[in-house]
Order: C-alpha cells, then sequence, then structure tokens
C-alpha cells in the first residue's frame, strides 16, 4: 500500500494564523500535549505506523522547503523510517488534478496497477493513531476489491462546515455503498441530514486500486484522463491548464463504486476556530488559551496569543486571535466567514494574507521588525551551514550587525568572518552573500535603505535551492 499526502492547501479559514504562503497544515498548534509538531507532521507521523510505508507528498513549489524541513524534524521522531517522494505542483489546481499528476508520477516510476493508495489532507486530527491504521487496512481490503473507498464521520451535531456522504441502506459487510456526495448544508438541511440518519460527514480521505481510479477519470473527467496517456514531464508542463476541480466533483459525484467506511474514532478538519476550540482543553470557565492572557468574567470564548499579553473582560463566546501583524476578533458561530475577510483582504493585495512578518526560507527565515519611507529592518537567522544565494541588489543598500554566532560574508572580492557585535556595509549593485560556517543559529539585524526596498529586488547568481536568475 501507498500513501499519497496532500499538501498543497492555501487555508483561509484560520487566518490570520494560517497565510496563503504559510497555511494551516504547517502550523504547530498545541492540539495535545505535544505542541511542537505541526498537523502536516502529526500526519506523517500517524500514516508511518504502516509498516513499510511509502508516502508521496504533493504540494506547491512555494511551500517545498516547508515540507522538507518540517520532514526532516519529524524523521528523527518516527519508530518506522517511510520512503518519501516530494511531487511539486506548478500551481494549485484542486484536489483532483493533484492526486491525478502524483498517480503519473508514481505510474511511471513502474508503479503497479494493482497497488492501492490511500489519500491523506495533511491538516486534519486523527487519532488514536494506532486505531486509525486498523481502518487503513481496512480499507485496503475494500478497494482491492474495485471500491474507491472514502471515510465517512457519524455527524455529532449539525454542521454546515462540512460536506456530507448519504450512503444505501443497509451496511454491506463492514462498510456502506454510496447513494450520494452532499454540499454543505445550510443549519436546517443539516438538522434534517441528522434525522434521516443516513448521512455522514465527508472526511477526505480515500482509499483504491491505480487501475480502478484511472478508469474512473478516464469515464468521468477525460480531460485529466488524458494525464495518463501523456509523459509525466509533458503533464507537468501543461499543469496550469488543467481544471481546478476537486477529487469530489471530478469523480465520487458520479462514479457508481464509490464506498463508505465508517470511522469511529476521533476526527477533526480543525476547518474552523471553532473546530480547534473544541478540541482543546478548557479552563474552570471553558475558555480554551494559548499564549499568555488574563480573562476575566470571560466565559466558553478561545483565546489565541502570539507575543502580546492579551487580556479580556466580559466576554461570552468569543473568539481572539492575535498575530504579530494583524487581530481577529469574532463572535463564536461566525467563523466560517474568515474566508470572506481573506477574499477582501485579497482583492486589496494585502500583505496579511501573503506571509506572516515572520517568513522561512530554505536557509533559516527573516521577521520584519520594522518598516517606513526607504527603509526597512529585518532580524535574519541562517541555520548552521546554510547560506543565502549570492545576490545583489540594485536600489538598495544593507547593513548587517551579528547578534548571535558568526557570520561568513562575502561582499565583492573581499570574504571576511563577522562575529557577534560587529558589522559590515553592502553597497548597491554589489555582489554578495551571507553564510553561516558555525553550529549555533546565526542571528543578524538587517537595515536596508533606499528608494525602493522590496523583497523582488533581488538577483540571484548562485544558490544552493535552485533559486538563481541566470
Amino acid at each position: 500500500m501507498k500513501f499519497l499526502v496532500l499538501a498543497g492547501g492555501s487555508g483561509t479559514r484560520l487566518w490570520p494564523l494560517s497565510r496563503k504562503n504559510f497555511p494551516k497544515q504547517f502550523l504547530k498548534l498545541p492540539t495535545e500535549n505535544n505542541g511542537c509538531e505541526s498537523f502536516f507532521q502529526k500526519t506523517l507521523k500517524r500514516l508511518s505506523l504502516y509498516k513499510d510505508a511509502e508516502i508521496f507528498i504533493i504540494t506547491n513549489e512555494k511551500h517545498k522547503f516547508y515540507v522538507v524541513n518540517q520532514i526532516e524534524e519529524i524523521s528523527k521522531k518516527l519508530k518506522n523510517k517511510p520512503a518519501f517522494e516530494i511531487i511539486l505542483e506548478p500551481a494549485s489546481k484542486n484536489t483532483a488534478p493533484a492526486i491525478a499528476l502524483t498517480l503519473k508520477y508514481a505510474i511511471q516510476k513502474g508503479i503497479s496497477p494493482e497497488e492501492v493508495f490511500f489519500v491523506s489532507p495533511s491538516d486534519h486530527i486523527v487519532k488514536p493513531d494506532e486505531e486509525f491504521v486498523g481502518y487503513i487496512k481496512d480499507s485496503e481490503e475494500i478497494a482491492k476489491r474495485g471500491y474507491i473507498v472514502t471515510f465517512g464521520i457519524k455527524p455529532a451535531r449539525a454542521e454546515t462546515g462540512y460536506g456530507y456522504i448519504k450512503v444505501k441502506m443497509p451496511e454491506t459487510e463492514t462498510f456502506y455503498r454510496v447513494e450520494k456526495f452532499v454540499e454543505k448544508p445550510d443549519i436546517d438541511t443539516a438538522k434534517k441530514y441528522i434525522e434521516d440518519g443516513n448521512y455522514f460527514w465527508n472526511s477526505g480521505m480515500f482509499a483504491f486500486r491505480v487501475d480502478t481510479i484511472v478508469e474512473e477519470f478516464k469515464k468521468h473527467s477525460p480531460e485529466l484522463g488524458k494525464i495518463f496517456e501523456k509523459p509525466y514531464d509533458e503533464v507537468l508542463n501543461n499543469f496550469e491548464t488543467l481544471p481546478d476541480i476537486s477529487i469530489d466533483y471530478a469523480i465520487m459525484e458520479k462514479t457508481d463504486r464509490a464506498a463508505l467506511l465508517p470511522l469511529n474514532i476521533f476526527w477533526s478538519d480543525i476547518g474552523s476556530w471553532e473546530s480547534l476550540y473544541e478540541i482543546l482543553e478548557k479552563d474552570s470557565a471553558d475558555n480554551a488559551v494559548i499564549g499568555d492572557s488574563l480573562n476575566i468574567q470571560t466565559e466558553r470564548s478561545l483565546i489565541v496569543g502570539n507575543k502580546r499579553f492579551i487580556a479580556t473582560l466580559g466576554l461570552k463566546d468569543t473568539v481572539v486571535v492575535e498575530t504579530e501583524d494583524a487581530l481577529l476578533i469574532a463572535k463564536k458561530g461566525e467563523c466560517q466567514k474568515v474566508k470572506e475577510i481573506v477574499k477582501i483582504l485579497s482583492e486589496k493585495a494585502s500583505p496579511q494574507v501573503e506571509e506572516h512578518t515572520t517568513v522561512y526560507r530554505p536557509w533559516g527565515s527573516f521577521t520584519l521588525l520594522e518598516k517606513g519611507h526607504r527603509y526597512k529592518i529585518k532580524r535574519i537567522t541562517v541555520n548552521p551551514g546554510a547560506s543565502l544565494s549570492l545576490q545583489m541588489h540594485h536600489h538598495r543598500s544593507e547593513h548587517w550587525v551579528v547578534v548571535k554566532g558568526t557570520a561568513k560574508v562575502k561582499i565583492g572580492d573581499k570574504e571576511q568572518f563577522v562575529h557577534e557585535n560587529e558589522s559590515v556595509y553592502v553597497p548597491k549593485s554589489t555582489l554578495h552573500r551571507l553564510e553561516n560556517p558555525g553550529k549555533i543559529p546565526l542571528e543578524i539585524i538587517e537595515v536596508q535603505v533606499g528608494e525602493y526596498v522590496e523583497e523582488d529586488d533581488i538577483k540571484r547568481f548562485e544558490d544552493a535551492y535552485g533559486r538563481q536568475d541566470i
């Protein structure tokens, strides 16, 4: 059995913590006793319990280095050591093209048409892990018989944030045959589904044989079905022309081979701030709190802090989420509408949609400390042994002050070591590179001055991560 992890989403419903270039799957929230693992890492940890797992991960090119770094972090904790393959989407095109592209890659590598794939999102919580592996094994046996298996969650409440699946009764052996997939309903419709008893939440997880799903792609989604008739490189080069469509729309709503396996353990897609509230530990006033806060006469609320101290007074059923550059205050029950905020901010090209003030790069990260007319101040962290590209800026000069570690700096033809409390100056239009030759993270303060101080004023000449411009 092979695994396909979908890690290309650009999650909007957990804004402002989740951003387009740092989506939900890479967030590290204390949803359990251990808050140092992201949703993506928890997914890999869960799937790695399946012995000799081979895990294909498909993600957007922008997220490649998050994936690589988080795999390196979690690999040290895994008892079983799965093989990882990373497939990069040239553009975000929803789940159907992502699945088809990964399968084409696997087929071209020589994978058997009878191999079973298990497809999983990378931003859900499922527990306990060991029991979940048992369900995966059950789905494999059903998929071997030619079914496309989906996992259904028995609704605990009338939920408008999930899609639903109606099953045919009675149960067939250990699973149901699917009657239809249903879009996210309004509250009255959701209540009717609960009363009916034949509806399950759609978990977004699937299992199928390679030959089964390829046949269904060709039958129900011919444009995507053509992927399997072309060389992988040609598919990759033309990926942006493919339809933006989910696997539900492309296949599952049309196929007569869908089967539902009930999942009788805990599951949440953390699709809203209310979903996160439900799974966090609560204090005596039923508040779920992350970060440093003082909450007086505040009840049944979610308080998520970052660096600021938060004080609340007299709040009830409220969501407060603070980041370095944005603050969300919402009434519980309204958080599915957060995506409307993101849409408006996107139309205004607001930077709060794209990035956090801390931006991760393959060599480390930088944090924007202050920005004004003709200047910008950053804190830059370079990982041990890592280096920035050999680069040049035409519109700004830079002044670097080392606050921790040792920097190896190349400016023009000159190379030198710069230590704590020492500084160097990088003139405009001068080739330069910053490197950390040491054993601890290098931290510097960078002051940029010039007529233009945006990130696109950079020309790379050499880069260890394949980003050079010439």
